[in-house]
C-alpha cells in the first residue's frame, strides 16, 4: 500500500527536493508518525490507525524537539526519530511508557563530508526496518538506521546525487532512486541485498529528466514524472512494471496554474493497473485541495481536503476508499474518507494511442470531505472518452528496443533489469 508522498520539484538538480508529508504513515497504513506542536515547543505523536477509531498518543521527551526532527512509525508502534546533534545524525526509538515516554538508542551516522545531507526514506514494506539516505556532492549513500543488527550500516554507495525512493518490492529488497549525473535525473533500482547493485529503471530520453514518484506492489502501477513530452516541463505520466506499452501522459493531469502530486495509489488491484485510483494534492492559488484519478479515465475528480488535513498524507483501503488524516482543536486525531465514483471501463473500440485533450483550468472544489464513517458522493462523471486499457506483455522491452518512432513526444517505455522480478508486474 503506498501511503507516502515523495514530491519532487523540477529544476533543483542540485538540491534535496523531497518533501515528507505532514504525517507519516506505515506501508499498511496501520500507524502514522508526525511532529507536534504544543505552543513553541515540537513534540513526536503517534497516531495509531487500525482500530475502531483513530487515537495519538504525545511521546515528548524531557527537551523539545528542533522543528525539521524527522519521525517514522515502526510496525510494532515504536516511533523512529532522527535528530541531528552536533553534526552527527543520531537515531533512536521512541515508545509510551506508562505516563513518560521511552527511548533506545540505535547509533548514529556521521558524514565525512559536512556538505552532505541525510533524511529518512519512505517506511519500507513491513515495517521492521528503517533507512536513509545520505547524499554528497559527488556520490549517495543508503544506510539502514533502524532494524539491523548493529546500528547504522551502510548498504549501498552510488556515484552521483540521488533524490526520491520508492520501494519496489514487498520484502524491501528494490529501492528505486531518482539519479542526477551529468546533468540529467535517471529513475534507477538499488538491489539492497545484492551488494548494492544499481541498474537502470526509466530512461524515456536522453535528454529528459525522468523520476519515479509511486509504485504499487499489487498491479505493477508507476506513476512517474518526466519533461520528455514537453521539453522543460513536467509532465506526470503512469505505465505498468514489466509492460511493454509506452508511459502514457494524460492532459487530464495537467492543471493551469496549479503544481499536481501523487502520494497514494489504491492497492488490491491485481492485473488490473488502469483500474488503480491514484490520490493526488492539488496546490493552487486558492489553496490546497484533493483529486483523484484513475488511468482508465481522462478525468479527475476533484473534492475539498478537510479541515486540517495533514497535506500529502492519506491511504487507499483495497475497496477504493481514501482516508486522510487531519488534526484540528476540536478533533487532535482525526481521519476523514473520500469515495470517489467507481472505475469506468474503456469505451469499446477505443484506439490505442491517447487522444489530444486540453488543458483543464484549475477547478474549483464541489465537494467536501467528510470524518470517518461519512463519504463523499461526488457529483456524476462527465462524458469524457475513457483512456484505454493497456495489456501487459509478458515481459519489459527496454528502451532501446521500443520502436517508438514519431511517439516519442508522448509516450516512452520502462527499462527494467532483465531477470529482476517484482510482485504484481505485468
Amino acid at each position: 500500500m503506498t501511503a507516502c508522498v515523495i514530491e519532487p520539484s523540477a529544476g533543483h538538480e542540485d538540491e534535496d527536493v523531497t518533501a515528507p508529508a505532514g504525517c507519516t504513515l506505515t506501508a499498511d497504513g496501520a500507524y502514522g508518525a508526525r511532529l507536534a506542536s504544543a505552543g513553541d515547543s515540537w513534540f513526536p505523536e503517534r497516531w495509531t490507525l487500525d482500530g475502531p477509531e483513530p487515537y495519538a498518543v504525545p511521546l515528548p521527551r524531557n527537551q523539545p524537539e528542533e522543528p525539521g526532527t524527522e519521525v517514522q512509525p515502526m510496525a510494532d508502534g515504536r516511533v523512529l526519530i532522527h535528530r541531528v546533534v552536533a553534526g552527527r545524525h543520531a537515531f533512536s526509538l521512541l515508545y509510551p511508557t506508562g505516563p513518560g515516554t521511552g527511548e533506545l538508542p540505535l547509533g548514529a551516522v556521521e558524514c565525512p563530508d559536512g556538505s552532505a545531507r541525510l533524511r529518512l526514506l519512505p517506511p519500507a514494506p513491513g515495517g521492521e526496518r528503517a533507512y536513509a539516505l545520505a547524499v554528497g556532492p559527488r556520490a549517495t549513500s543508503v544506510w539502514l538506521v533502524a532494524g539491523g543488527a548493529f546500528g547504522p550500516e551502510r548498504l549501498a554507495e552510488l556515484p552521483g546525487r540521488c533524490s526520491g525512493g520508492v520501494w519496489l518490492d514487498r520484502s524491501g529488497r528494490l529501492l528505486a532512486l531518482d539519479r542526477e549525473t551529468g546533468g540529467r535525473t535517471k529513475s534507477v533500482v538499488v538491489d539492497l541485498e545484492g551488494g548494492g547493485e544499481v541498474s537502470p529503471l526509466l530512461q524515456i530520453a536522453a535528454e529528459s529528466d525522468d523520476r519515479l514518484l509511486l509504485a504499487d506492489h499489487d498491479s505493477g502501477l508507476l506513476i512517474v514524472r518526466s519533461d520528455a513530452p514537453s521539453p522543460g516541463q513536467d509532465r506526470l505520466g503512469w505505465g505498468v512494471l514489466g509492460s511493454s506499452l509506452p508511459v502514457r501522459f494524460p492532459e487530464c493531469l495537467r492543471v493551469r496554474d496549479c503544481s499536481v502530486t501523487p502520494f497514494a495509489i489504491q492497492p488490491g488491484q491485481v492485473l488490473t493497473p488502469e483500474s488503480c485510483a491514484v490520490a493526488l494534492r492539488v496546490d493552487g492559488p486558492t489553496g490546497s485541495w484533493v483529486a483523484v484519478w484513475r488511468p482508465a479515465e481522462r478525468r479527475v475528480h476533484h473534492f475539498r481536503a478537510p479541515e486540517g488535513w495533514l497535506a500529502g498524507a492519506g491511504l487507499w483501503t483495497p475497496e477504493g476508499v481514501l482516508r486522510l488524516p487531519y488534526a484540528t482543536e476540536a478533533v487532535p486525531c482525526g481521519v476523514a474518507q473520500v469515495s470517489p465514483p467507481p472505475a469506468v471501463g474503456p469505451e469499446p473500440g477505443a484506439a490505442t494511442a491517447p487522444l489530444p485533450e486540453p488543458e483543464p483550468a484549475a477547478p474549483v472544489a464541489e465537494h467536501s470531505v467528510q470524518p470517518a464513517e461519512h463519504s463523499v458522493q461526488p457529483a456524476e462523471p462527465s462524458a469524457q472518452p475513457a483512456e484505454p486499457q493497456a495489456p501487459c506483455a509478458p515481459r519489459p522491452v527496454p528502451l532501446q528496443e521500443a520502436p517508438l518512432g514519431r511517439l516519442v513526444t508522448n509516450q516512452c517505455r520502462l527499462a527494467w533489469l532483465p531477470g529482476s522480478e517484482v510482485e504484481g508486474a505485468g
